[in-house]
């Protein structure tokens, strides 16, 4: 069911120790490389500028009391899909940020998983 992923490197911005874990071992489980975790914005958006062959990020919407957006504007300008999470869920964002993949903490492995396919366009095998 994941097949489609396998492979796929993706960048984590997370703050969070743990879920930052969490996001590791599901990417992993899913067949992807996980690239990070940034734990901060600035970290972050340097890995969203120079990291190589990435194909998405999933992005925690609060780092550190920052807000994730300057990674997300790196990730947009080089053309890498993303998904942003947050305990707030999609009505959390600013109104220019809506309409992109968001998932809900907390999460499961089926809602990244779907929301990764979403942003990259990958259909489900």
């Amino acid at each position: 069911m994941t097949q489609p992923l396998t492979g796929r490197r993706v960048l984590i911005v997370e703050d969070e120790s743990l879920v930052a874990m969490l996001l590791e071992t599901i990417l992993e489980d899913m067949g992807c490389t996980p690239v990070g975790p940034a734990a901060n914005i600035d970290e972050g958006a340097a890995m969203a500028r120079d990291e190589t062959d990435l194909d998405a990020a999933l992005l925690d919407v609060n780092v550190a009391g920052r807000q994730v957006f300057p990674v997300a504007e790196a990730l947009r300008a080089r053309g890498v899909p993303f998904v942003f999470s947050t305990g707030y869920g999609e009505g959390g964002l600013p109104d220019e940020w809506r309409g992109n993949p968001t998932i809900q903490k907390p999460f499961t492995e089926n809602a990244v998983r779907d929301a990764l396919m979403k942003a990259m366009g990958v259909a489900q095998a």
